[in-house]
């Protein structure tokens, strides 16, 4: 491979600098006139993104609405959270099969991953849709759509956590003769459980987002009422659904951190690589 040298003796940019740029350059001003990308069209409906806010902004909140809105931001929450715990549960052992230095057979490990790159595949809405037409409408349908997709991404990143533990620890508990399952106990899942905790964590706060939207399709929480209120200009509605949200999403996001942050940091275990 070639070294890259700037200034070159002609005194411009080396061509495998320049080369790349203007390939990526050419293929954004491409994608942006397929997507009808328009900054200019942005700027000039300004006025009527701020006339939107302003009679959210100007309308008195309904109190009557605020049981309702408790009702439905409680069973947001509780999607997210019996979501996170059910695909955490599961993507433990699948972490585990689709490693490739754990798994007990290749075949088994790639099948595995491809099983999972499907769940993540489809985004939470479209699994919403699957399981509404399934089970029902309410919320069961949208704690299966987050699981799924969960599922693929807690299992994929615990795998990738697994695959680069430290070979030491494995070689001293396989030393002392332990079995396969032992060797995964005792010395994978130590080093591996931090980074599955902190993705742990990232899901949740990514899951809550994600049932705030499932209600759409009919998966319970809150997105019914919120797009029922934006489509019909229910503007005093939608200000407070908005601020419920983002409280919830910030008081979950704040929790995240600090278990994030005393699990990984503060439990007095030195992940090393």
């Amino acid at each position: 491979m070639k070294r890259l040298r700037w200034p070159t003796p002609d005194g411009l940019p080396p061509r495998l600098i320049w080369a790349p740029l203007a390939a990526a350059a050419l293929l954004l001003v491409f994608s942006a006139k397929l997507v009808e990308f328009d900054p200019l069209l942005v700027l000039s409906k300004l006025g009527d993104l701020a006339a939107f806010l302003g009679k959210m902004l100007a309308s008195p909140p309904p109190l009557d609405y605020l049981p309702q809105l408790a009702r439905k931001m409680l069973e947001t929450v509780e999607m997210a959270i019996v979501a996170t715990f059910v695909a955490a549960i599961i993507s433990l052992p699948l972490g585990f099969l689709a490693a490739r230095n754990a798994t007990p057979h290749p075949w088994l490990g790639q099948i595995v991953r491809d099983a999972l790159s499907f769940f993540r595949a489809l985004p939470e809405l479209v699994w919403a849709l699957v399981f509404v037409s399934a089970v029902g409408l309410g919320p069961f349908p949208g704690i299966l759509a987050i699981a799924v997709v969960s599922i693929g991404f807690m299992a994929r990143f615990f795998a990738e956590a697994i695959e680069v533990v430290d070979e030491r620890p494995i070689e001293g508990v396989q030393a002392h003769g332990a079995s396969q399952f032992q060797v995964r106990t005792f010395a994978m899942l130590p080093q591996a459980l931090p980074d599955f905790v902190g993705t742990l964590l990232y899901v949740l706060d990514h899951n809550l987002r994600a049932a705030t939207v499932l209600g759409i399709v009919g998966a319970g929480g809150i997105g019914f009422d919120l797009i029922t209120s934006i489509r019909y200009f229910e503007f005093d509605r939608l200000l407070i659904i908005l601020l419920a949200i983002y409280l919830a999403v910030t008081v979950v996001d704040r929790l995240s951190d600090h278990l994030r942050t005393r699990v990984i940091h503060g439990g007095g275990y030195q992940h090393g690589r």
